[in-house]
């Protein structure tokens, strides 16, 4: 597993892949789908026992899906851009959670910008519209109409509460120089060479999480670390 502690050289790799305009590829800093499916259990993990997500497990009892980005990378000289693997995972009609799909989070930025930092993010599906929009090619956070998204800070204290009506609740925690993690304009998409791999087979994020036509025991851990939520 990546530690924070190794945040540094990574994403001074993906400074230079930003300076020299190419793009973004955060995955190649890790060693394929099953490594971003440990990297999602341990932060389900963390959901458990760190006081920073607050009552995320609330959250989690009424969500239709949940979209895990366990280390998103951001670095930046002058030209900055952020870059991550993900995992959507759907509630079933039995209340018991899917495989996991795989997504492909990105942005981009440009300013004055000198740092490091590792970031994680949990998107909590809060509606089937919202579900169906992360079906698309490409959702990007804030652009889509008729989907109201709620982004937290360090703690998602009250948030069932004062989001009741968001579509998407999303809690983010950045480490590194840089001050926090910026969510607007991040594209999600569905990323179907790690499917194909992960399943032996081209597979849609539809006909992984909605029609569960796709199975891997080695994403048990993290299914069942969520039936027990």
């Amino acid at each position: 597993m990546i530690t924070r502690r190794q945040v540094f050289p990574i994403a001074a790799a993906l400074g230079l892949a930003a300076t020299t305009g190419l793009p973004i590829d955060a995955a190649r800093a890790d060693s394929g789908p099953q490594a971003v499916v440990d990297h999602a259990l341990g932060t389900l993990q963390d959901l458990r026992h760190d006081k920073e997500f607050g009552n995320a497990l609330q959250l989690i009892s009424r969500a239709h899906a949940i979209l895990i980005a366990p280390q998103i990378f951001k670095a930046g000289f002058f030209f900055g851009g952020e870059g991550g693997r993900a995992v959507l995972m759907a509630r079933g009609i039995n209340g018991s959670w899917s495989n996991p799909a795989f997504y492909t989070v990105a942005s981009g930025s440009f300013g004055l910008q000198i740092g490091a930092q590792e970031s994680e993010m949990i998107m909590f599906i809060m509606s089937e519209r919202a579900l169906h929009a992360l079906m698309a090619n490409k959702f990007e956070i804030g652009a889509n109409a008729g989907i109201a998204v709620a982004t937290l800070g360090s703690t998602v204290a009250g948030a069932t509460t004062t989001n009741a009506g968001a579509d998407i609740i999303v809690w983010a925690s950045s480490s590194g120089v840089y001050a926090g993690i910026s969510l607007a304009g991040t594209l999600v998409q569905p990323n179907g060479d790690m499917n194909s791999s992960y399943y032996g087979r081209p597979l849609t994020s539809g006909e992984i999480v909605l029609e569960r036509l796709a199975h891997n025991p080695a994403a048990a851990p993290l299914v069942h670390s969520l039936d027990v939520l």
